[in-house]
């Protein structure tokens, strides 16, 4: 084995990370005046949390001692992101099996069997991606899972595919005119797959050392060097303080085998070597072996990135470019500014850089759009660049917005000629229990079999969503009464307290009077002159 001299990496001991010549993609720019697309990329590596300098490391995350390779190393944990409990964040995917048959309850999805098997169909086209410019319209009533059905088809397609989700109402905008709005939604529907080639460093850690920073001496001045080896060679590096904080991270010690990316400084530990498998007499049953690499410490490897046509557009269109994405101010783009970037993206894809990955737009609510929007997408699904348009609505025959003409749905007949149509049923009494059962345990909220009987009623009675907004109110109820687990009269409590849909509009038909701007009161006094 031959030893080389010490190699410096390419980070400092004050955590920043130089941007290198070859750590963005190799992609051909874009004729002038635009410059290169996709310069985010690089952006996006240096705004990484991994890559923060060390003072905001330290402020973000509490430290705590450890002992690796015989040296006590300061251990960042991991930062807790906070995550909010939504309506739909039960939903895990389709809960379908592999022949495409709905399972009855299954990755948060309960009932609907025909409308999931149906979404499956359209799932399994989407991810063969040869077919643009398909529109789903999923029509029901209110509260019958159809926005749920949508969750689930983008949780299955995963976050290689692009999916975006507006409701019709967000189009309409003082800043941007309506079918600029679709056409940026259409195009954070569609990705560009770009393929490079990136330097790492892999190899067996032999030693890590860790030089302390003399008394009195200033915070974040720790250095230290990290040996690594392979079956033909060994190298010593320097260390800085923020590749020191991410070993200690990764809990890193002499003995695994780790990759470090070079571009981002990324560490990963792959396993243990094979030759320290009879180090300990124990060993985690978790614990994975790996051969010790072979050839030279650095090599490169292909990474692939997956960005959208609406993010390379906003780089190329305005003069703070990549900027934009971060500000959010993206302003209207130019249609020739888009038809460049179409053509070499085509370009890219005969050259084999770059390949198209259609996406999903969908468009809640979709009955608040108007003509000139339905007119828009009946062009834009015929573009060869379009995603896979599914539109949701509750709507029955209503008028169609900007016209005084109705159509099912309130969508163009020509429009509707278009669309593959899925339809939700209303839940039984089985599957609202089911339903109620998942949201109690998404909640973290116990609840009696009594208490979950009565709830259940209640949704059979008014509907499935006031009942599912009554479980956190009864669990802070119980919680007041220092109680176990949510019972009947937690329940009740809250049932009074908080009134439904139709005890309102009870109430308001007993007291109209004493509202103001009746218009039942107004209606009666018409009836009452017409007959005079």
């Amino acid at each position: 084995m031959k030893r080389c001299e010490t190699a410096e990496l390419d980070w400092n001991p004050n955590g920043n990370c130089p941007l290198r010549p070859n750590s963005s993609p190799r992609i051909p720019p874009l004729p002038p005046p635009f410059p290169p697309p996709l310069p985010f990329l690089r952006l996006l590596r240096c705004f990484s949390l991994s890559n923060l300098p060390t003072a905001a490391l330290s402020s973000l995350a509490p430290r705590a001692t450890m002992a690796a390779s015989g040296v006590k190393m300061q251990e960042v944990k991991d930062i807790t992101r906070i995550e909010r409990i939504g309506a739909h964040s039960h939903i895990r995917g389709l809960g379908l099996d592999d022949s495409l048959e709905a399972r009855m309850v299954s990755q948060g999805m309960v009932g609907q069997a025909n409308a999931r098997k149906a979404a499956g169909i359209i799932l399994s086209m989407i991810k063969e991606g040869d077919i643009a410019g398909r529109a789903i319209l999923i029509a029901g009533q209110p509260g019958t899972g159809k926005t749920a059905i949508a969750m689930g088809m983008a949780q299955a397609l995963g976050s290689d595919t692009p999916f975006t989700t507006i409701a019709a109402s967000e189009i309409f905008s003082l800043e941007m005119n309506k079918t600029e709005a679709l056409t940026q939604a259409f195009r954070r529907s569609i990705g560009v797959r770009i393929k490079e080639e990136t330097e790492i460093i892999e190899g067996e850690v032999v030693e890590i050392e860790i030089d302390r920073p003399a008394a009195g001496a200033p915070a974040g001045g720790k250095t230290g060097k990290l040996t690594l080896k392979t079956t033909e060679m060994e190298t010593v590096y320097d260390l800085g303080q923020k590749m020191i904080d991410s070993l200690t991270k990764e809990k890193a010690q002499a003995g695994d085998v780790i990759t470090i990316d070079k571009a981002t400084g990324r560490i990963s530990v792959l396993g243990r070597s094979f030759t320290r498998s009879r180090d300990y007499d124990a060993m985690g049953a978790n614990t994975k072996f790996v051969q010790c690499p072979e050839g030279e410490l650095q090599k490169r490897k292909e990474v692939v990135h997956v960005v959208s046509l609406h993010e390379v557009d906003v780089i190329n269109s305005r003069q703070q470019g990549f900027l934009a994405l971060f500000a959010g101010d993206t302003g209207e783009i130019k249609p020739e500014v888009r038809e460049q970037i179409d053509t070499k993206v085509a370009e890219w894809r005969e050259e084999g850089k770059a390949e198209i990955v259609p996406g999903v737009l969908f468009i809640d609510e979709v009955h608040m759009l108007d003509i000139e929007c339905f007119s828009y997408l009946n062009r834009a699904l015929e573009s060869d660049l379009a995603p896979v348009l599914i539109v949701a609505t509750n709507r029955g025959i209503t008028r169609i917005r900007g016209t005084n003409y109705k159509s099912p749905h309130g969508i163009p007949i020509d429009l509707l000629d278009r669309l593959l149509i899925i339809s939700t049923v209303p839940y039984t009494e089985k599957e609202i229990k089911q339903i109620l059962h998942i949201r109690c345990e998404e909640e973290d909220v116990e609840m009696s079999e009594d208490a979950l009987a009565l709830l259940t009623k209640i949704g059979v009675e008014t509907s499935l969503r006031y009942s599912i907004h009554l479980i956190i109110a009864a669990a802070l109820v119980c919680a007041k009464r220092k109680g176990v687990e949510v019972e009947v009269e937690d329940i009740k409590k809250v049932y009074t307290l908080f009134v439904d849909v139709k005890r309102s509009t009870q109430f308001l038909m007993e007291y109209q009077s004493e509202f103001m701007f009746s218009e039942i009161q107004d209606q009666d006094a018409d009836m009452t002159d017409t007959r005079v």
